[in-house]
């Protein structure tokens, strides 16, 4: 955490500083520490993974004529540092003080400039104060694994990886009408914008600069996808081994540390196959996996059955209903914003249970977004047909669609088939169509629509083809407004670090290269990377459906469950902006059987719970004191 203050820093903002770390202690337990000057308060809390003894934080730098010029606090891990450190002090003399990452960071930044960070390999958020030049500098990985948020106050900027601790000096949050449209549509609010208008996020891949009480911003890294045609047998050849290499060193990388790495492990193939690379590097692997005791919710044996033929001990946490409804509140604490993906529930779960044995586990997030692995990516293919037709006759189809009963098959495809990709596609996620918002949103804004979102997306991608434009606007959506949240702030909650080696600078260089018929080839998904990955994965994992944590909401709201989510929509003070009675009715509906309404009543909920935390204050979970014994 950190305050950059306009003037001369004032006492109560190091207080305030203190006040949040204290907020974010479960993301280092090990180490709490403030620095400040006359300008700049500098906390961190740290989570101890490499060079234990000496690399404590705030940090401090500088060449020898001036050897405390630089301070930095640093969320993360740079997985090339030994590589960066080493050309350092070959090219620029760089001397180091202690073996961790944050010295090539900012010793970089000191011989190099702002464009150093583009050398940086890995997941990470930083502040850097240069106190000669009254400068500070900063960054958010490429993918946006590592979080960070940004608010201002009448003195200064402050910045956090959690909102909570930046809203000690912001002050009791005001909900963002327009987030909150979008969440209610997306499923999570959309970068930049949080759910409380006094804070945003650093967007992923984004650089920023404080001097003089003026923050700008810079954008260091764009994905593009180019496609590099693969003619012959050989070329595919080619290009599989370059997959595998790619991913394999990407997991050496990652593995890198001074504590055990485990591995979470669903039986799918993204996770399967991480766990399968890391094993050549740990043989004595721990993987992890969660399930519900609901028939039809369940991929444990799956998991189980991946984890018998790599070869790697396995432990499973299973997750009562009981668990699921209790914890949520204290889950959506830790959440800081409200995403209303229940997959959350078992993640947090299965995170507390693999942070009794190791301290860092690997996960297969980013596979999907960079090798091409949603189902949907079909659809540029099956929809060729309609949506090449003069525009006259496809909007004559899509009036036949609509006068078919609904159910019937070829409804959807023909009104999506008479839709341009840029109305239709905004992400791999939808709850509510914006047209079921009337009547339940209070504060609905026509002139708020998921266009706002997608356009300046797909404004970059004008040439490109369909199923690469999809990909690109779920990297910026789904992948960062969903998948790495729930990520980060779930392991974090339980002091456990997660590592993404799909989500790689350097596997992203070669996945953007795969063409399109090398990622959806043979009526699959992800084809290059299953060829590529022949030689690790098991035979009966490779063609495996996609898999995830499964959740019963469907089930549970229907049954035990539906006392409590009525007790939520009855008791929260969220009239102003939802229609309990609307609210209601979905979940009374759902409970009939007359429509299944679980994702858009969860949607609510997980809403209405974080107003209660973190707005009326009328819900207050007990936070556990993050101290995790390991079992050795």
């Amino acid at each position: 955490m950190s305050f950059i203050s306009t003037d001369s820093l004032r006492d109560e903002r190091v207080e305030q500083v203190r006040e949040g770390m204290a907020q974010a202690r479960h993301r280092g337990p090990d180490d709490t520490n403030v620095w400040h000057d006359e300008r700049t308060c500098f906390g961190f809390n740290r989570l101890s993974i490499i060079d234990i003894e000496n690399s404590g934080q705030p940090l401090k730098w500088g060449p020898p004529e001036s050897p405390q010029r630089y301070w930095m606090v640093f969320n993360g891990e740079i997985y090339n540092y030994l590589e960066l450190r080493a050309a350092l002090a070959r090219d620029d003399g760089a001397v180091f003080h202690t073996e961790g990452d944050g010295e090539a960071i900012v010793a970089g930044y000191h011989f190099h400039g702002a464009a150093w960070v583009e050398q940086l390999r890995g997941m990470f958020s930083f502040v850097i104060w240069d106190s000669q030049e009254k400068l500070a500098f900063g960054a958010r990985d490429p993918f946006g694994i590592k979080p960070l948020y940004a608010g201002r106050t009448p003195d200064g900027f402050v910045f956090g990886s959690e909102a909570k601790s930046v809203r000690v000096l912001t002050g009791q949050p005001i909900v963002d009408t327009t987030a909150l449209q979008h969440y209610l549509v997306l499923q999570y609010v959309p970068e930049p914008d949080t759910m409380d208008t006094a804070i945003s996020k650093i967007e992923s891949g984004t650089s920023f600069t404080v001097r003089d009480g003026a923050l700008e911003q810079h954008r260091y890294f764009t994905p593009r996808f180019a496609s590099t045609p693969v003619r012959t047998p050989d070329e595919q050849e080619e290009l599989y081994d370059r997959i595998l290499k790619v991913l394999d060193d990407s997991v050496a990388k990652h593995m890198r540390a001074d504590v055990t790495v485990g591995a979470f492990l669903s039986g799918g193939i993204d996770s399967t196959a991480i766990a399968a690379l890391a094993k050549r590097y740990n043989p004595d692997l721990l993987t992890f996996t969660t399930g519900f005791r609901v028939d039809g919710y369940s991929e444990v044996d799956v998991a189980d059955d991946s984890a018998k033929a790599i070869g790697v001990e396995h432990i499973t946490r299973w997750v009562s209903e009981e668990e699921l409804t209790s914890t949520l509140p204290l889950i959506v604490w830790y959440l800081d914003d409200p995403v209303a993906d229940p997959a959350l529930v078992p993640l947090y779960f299965v995170a507390n249970e693999a942070r009794k044995r190791v301290k860092v586990v690997l996960s297969g997030e980013g596979a999907d977004e960079l090798f091409g692995g949603y189902t949907i990516y079909h659809e540029p293919r099956s929809l060729g047909p309609l949506v090449s037709l003069p525009n006259p006759l496809r909007r004559g189809l899509a009036a036949v669609g609509r006068a078919l009963p609904d159910g019937m098959r070829g409804k959807d495809l023909l009104r999506r088939g008479s839709i341009d990709l840029e109305d239709r596609y905004y992400g791999n996620a939808r709850i509510f169509r914006e047209e079921q918002l009337p009547g339940l949103l209070k504060t609905y804004d026509t002139s708020v629509t998921f266009h706002d979102v997608t356009d300046p997306l797909y404004a970059q991608s004008r040439s490109w083809d369909p199923v690469q434009r999809m990909q690109h606007v779920d990297l910026f959506t789904w992948l960062r407004g969903d998948i790495l949240v729930k990520a980060d702030k779930m392991t974090m909650a339980n002091s456990l670090e997660l590592r993404v080696p799909f989500l790689d600078k350097e596997v992203f260089e070669v996945a953007r290269h795969i063409p399109v018929g090398e990622k959806l080839a043979q009526n699959t998904t992800k084809y290059a990377m299953r060829k590529a990955l022949e030689k690790v994965v098991p035979a009966h994992v490779l063609h495996r459906r996609k898999l995830g944590f499964p959740v019963p909401t469907r089930v549970y709201l229907r049954g035990d469950s539906y006392p409590w989510a009525r007790d939520i929509i009855t008791s929260s003070p969220t009239e102003e902006f939802i229609d309990p009675k609307a609210v209601l009715k979905l979940l009374d509906e759902h409970r009939a059987g007359v429509a299944d309404h679980s994702r858009r009543i969860w949607t609510v909920l997980v809403f209405m719970l974080w107003y209660d935390i973190f707005v009326a204050g009328t819900i207050v979970p007990e936070v556990p004191h993050p101290h995790y014994p390991l079992r050795l």
